[in-house]
């Protein structure tokens, strides 16, 4: 998805404001979610935003966003974002964040399953692996999940040396 920075879209230092990209990064990661489950989605969690970069007004943003994996009814998405000064030719990365969407039957609007995804390249498969330890955590702070039922991420706090 690409977005040209306006001057609604800033503001008072002529940056894009933080919520308006995060508005966008929930966009982008919700037509990848669609795309792939064929159903309507509804955002679960947006893991840390941190925005390392201004946007500036007049730049050009790019979203990307890709599905790193799925789980029953829920998946995860990586949403990576780019802003390209035109006049001055640079491009530069300033922000990423996981999001979990749930898919949603058609009839009921509830949670629905969904087809899983199968990692093809070695960064694919990285996040693929990270995913479950990510949904662990989510879920630990979020109240649903003991920390002593994390098993993935347990083997990460109880290494042996």
């Amino acid at each position: 998805m690409t977005q040209l920075v306006m001057p609604n879209d800033t503001n008072y230092l002529g940056n894009l404001m933080g919520g308006n990209l995060m508005k966008w990064m929930d966009i982008v990661g919700a037509m990848c979610a669609m795309r792939h489950t064929e159903t309507s989605v509804v955002t679960a969690s947006v893991d840390n935003i941190s925005f390392s970069s201004p946007i500036h007004l007049g730049e050009i943003t790019t979203l990307t966003a890709c599905i790193t994996r799925v789980f029953n009814t829920s998946l995860e998405v990586y949403v990576e974002v780019y802003a390209e000064d035109v006049q001055a030719g640079t491009k530069r990365r300033c922000n990423d964040a996981y999001l979990t969407f749930v898919s949603l039957d058609a009839a009921n609007k509830k949670p629905s399953p969904t087809t899983p995804i199968v990692p093809e390249t070695e960064m694919e498969q990285e996040r693929y692996d990270a995913a479950l330890r990510r949904r662990q955590l989510r879920l630990i702070l979020g109240g649903r999940m003991k920390p002593e039922e994390a098993d993935d991420l347990a083997a990460l706090f109880n290494r042996s040396s």
